[in-house]
């Protein structure tokens, strides 16, 4: 798992801050944005293994991020924190295409073992999908993602 590149989507700046170091204590390069749009020139730039996303901020919160990822051709698994503790929007990222939701506040150790699963799992998908050319990501639309120079 080490090595691998989060963006992480957080506006509230302890929180970005605390999970920033905790994510690069075990290893990932993180890039952190404090609102989607930021977030999604990140998701641009960086090429992610996997995002991390609040739910509500400021500008774009997390649900026009997952909107945006599927119109990519190749989106990373996303992971969506809040702190609001409605079912409908729980449901409501998991149609769009989130692998996880947590409510804040979470332990540390769930975190973790949340992202190592979904970065387990995409890698997994996209070996299955490269033996037999299946897209199945409900994450993989139309739009092919710009390549660096």
């Amino acid at each position: 798992m080490a090595g691998h590149k989060i963006v992480l989507i957080e506006d509230d700046r302890e929180i970005q801050t605390t999970l920033r170091a905790v994510l690069e204590a075990a290893g990932y390069r993180v890039a952190s944005a404090s609102n989607g749009a930021e977030g999604q020139k990140l998701i641009q730039s960086e090429n992610p293994d996997l995002i991390i996303t609040d739910m509500m901020m400021p500008r774009m919160g997390g649900f026009p991020v997952l909107e945006y990822l599927k119109t990519l051709s190749s989106a990373p698994p996303v992971i969506m924190i809040t702190a609001n503790e409605g079912g409908r929007h729980k449901a409501y990222a998991e149609m769009l295409g989130a692998v996880d939701y947590l409510r804040k506040p979470f332990a540390m150790d769930v975190l973790l073992d949340t992202i190592r699963r979904a970065i387990e799992s995409a890698s997994s998908s996209s070996e299955t999908e490269d033996e037999d050319g299946d897209d199945s990501s409900p994450l993989r639309r139309r739009v092919p993602r710009k390549k660096k120079d």
